[in-house]
């Protein structure tokens, strides 16, 4: 069972929208509705379909192969696909035209490979629509900025001098350890030399 677990975990198909999955478009303008796929094993007549509030089908696609792009079954008539399977990144990804307030929702990507005995899985995006982009009241952001900006100033004026203090402390202590060096013969052990065995020996023989 075990090995059967690890298995599993080697050969998940994974599905991902990237770092955030909350998109915002504004009415009317086109968005990109982002989503890439990964196998460990490959992938063979993969199958992938987007969905709008886990019902609608608004574009279903076929891949035979890693060599070839996608090819179209069926789709709504606003969406575009924009990705590729032939580069680096198996990109599923489609724009969604005219953008409307009804199409506010979740949209999920799925993704079926037979290659991984039809391991599916599916990762979602979620669309919020707006007339324009809202203006708010920057007073209160501006001074949180010039505070914590005051802050990290001072911090990096702080880290500055103490690396010019460690600096000046450092060359100051160079010529020290020169000598230090050069009397413990510590660094000879490097060259096959054991430079502090033979100087503790020498005190006897004088």
């Amino acid at each position: 069972l075990p090995g059967l677990h690890i298995l599993a975990i080697v050969f998940a198909l994974e599905v991902s929208v990237g770092k955030t999955n909350t998109v915002m478009a504004l009415n009317n303008s086109d968005v990109l509705l982002p989503c890439t796929f990964t196998t460990c094993i490959g992938f063979q007549d993969l199958v992938f379909t987007w969905y709008f509030n886990s019902t609608e089908l608004i574009y279903h696609g076929k891949i035979k192969s890693k060599a070839s792009e996608p090819f179209l079954v069926g789709r709504n008539p606003r969406v575009e696909f924009v990705g590729s399977t032939t580069g680096k990144d198996n990109n599923i990804s489609i724009v969604l035209k005219n953008v409307e307030f009804s199409d506010a929702g979740k949209y999920t990507c799925h993704v079926k490979n037979p290659k991984e005995k039809n391991a599916q899985h599916n990762a979602t995006i979620f669309l919020t629509v707006v007339q324009k982009m809202v203006e708010t009241d920057n007073t209160l952001t501006l001074i949180i900025v010039g505070v914590v900006g005051g802050l990290i100033g001072l911090l990096i004026l702080f880290m500055l001098i103490k690396r010019v203090v460690l600096f000046i402390i450092k060359k100051t202590q160079d010529g020290k350890k020169e000598c230090l060096v050069s009397s413990s013969g510590n660094d000879n052990t490097e060259n096959g030399l054991a430079g502090s065995k033979a100087e503790q020996k020498a005190p006897p023989k004088a």
